[in-house]
């Protein structure tokens, strides 16, 4: 028996990435998972992948996290298919480098809509099946560092990524109540698919801006996920946990020396 044993989690855009890994690293601990990916090919792949790795289960649910359909259906699947939801991860998420100037209503809305919508109907939708179990749960945000500090042209971005902060405060009040917990993680520079594929030095990159001088993998950020999600969590509630390395204690930019106002390309996970 492990800590994650016959436990039911559902997470987003989890077909690879630091979402993956904390899906992952559940069933590798005897979870159910419910996998979610808007590229259905890849939800369908990197679940079979960790069906086939166990001892969890791990089933595919294809679909826009953003989508209060899409949703209701994940929870309704891990419902039916294991009977019950215990762990539930908002972690889709759209970054979208944009000048303040020039950015467009679609551009605001395509970013809230999954950062912030679907993250909050997420935590509503898996908290209202936890309630009707009477049973304790866990809800977990996956933010950024850019929800800290500030960084160029990712204003739409680091908004809706603060408040992801904020939602953890304020939900403290509605799910105490029924031991539900709610947290958030504030990941910084991580080298996943995404990050590599706009920066192919990336590493390079932020080794040198980073304290540790490390840039983190998916599992820096899954480990600490898992203990959010554990019972050795019990008591934390509300938090926003940063896992950075130390980067938002100096908040050094790639290109730093480069003016905040002029154009910018950099990346970060």
């Amino acid at each position: 028996m492990t800590k994650f044993s016959n436990k039911v989690a559902v997470i987003t855009g989890a077909g690879s990435g630091i979402g993956f890994e904390i899906a992952r690293q559940l069933v590798g601990q005897g979870a159910f998972v419910v996998l979610n990916d808007i590229d259905g090919d890849l939800a369908k792949t990197a679940a079979a992948k960790l069906e086939e790795e166990g001892p969890g289960d791990c089933i595919p649910l294809p679909g826009d996290a953003g989508d209060i359909a899409v949703i209701k259906q994940l929870v309704l699947l891990a419902t039916e298919e294991f009977g019950r939801l215990d762990i539930a991860i908002a972690n889709a998420g759209n970054t979208l480098f944009s000048d303040f100037f020039e950015a467009s209503v679609e551009d605001f809305q395509k970013v809230v809509n999954l950062n912030l919508k679907g993250s909050f109907f997420l935590a509503q939708q898996a908290a209202q099946q936890m309630r009707s179990q009477k049973s304790m749960g866990r809800l977990l945000l996956i933010s950024s560092t850019i929800g800290l500090r500030a960084y160029p042209q990712l204003a739409i971005y680091s908004m809706t990524k603060a408040a992801l902060h904020m939602m953890a405060k304020s939900l403290v009040l509605d799910l105490s109540q029924y031991g539900i917990t709610i947290n958030a993680i504030a990941a910084g520079a991580t080298i996943t698919e995404r990050t590599l594929l706009e920066d192919h030095d990336y590493e390079n990159t932020w080794n040198e801006l980073i304290p540790r001088r490390k840039t983190a993998r998916p599992d820096d950020i899954a480990k600490a996920a898992l203990f959010l999600l554990s019972e050795d969590a019990n008591h934390v509630t509300g938090q926003t946990l940063i896992v950075d390395g130390g980067w938002t204690a100096v908040g050094l930019f790639p290109r730093a020396a480069t003016p905040v106002n002029q154009s910018y390309n950099g990346s970060l996970g």
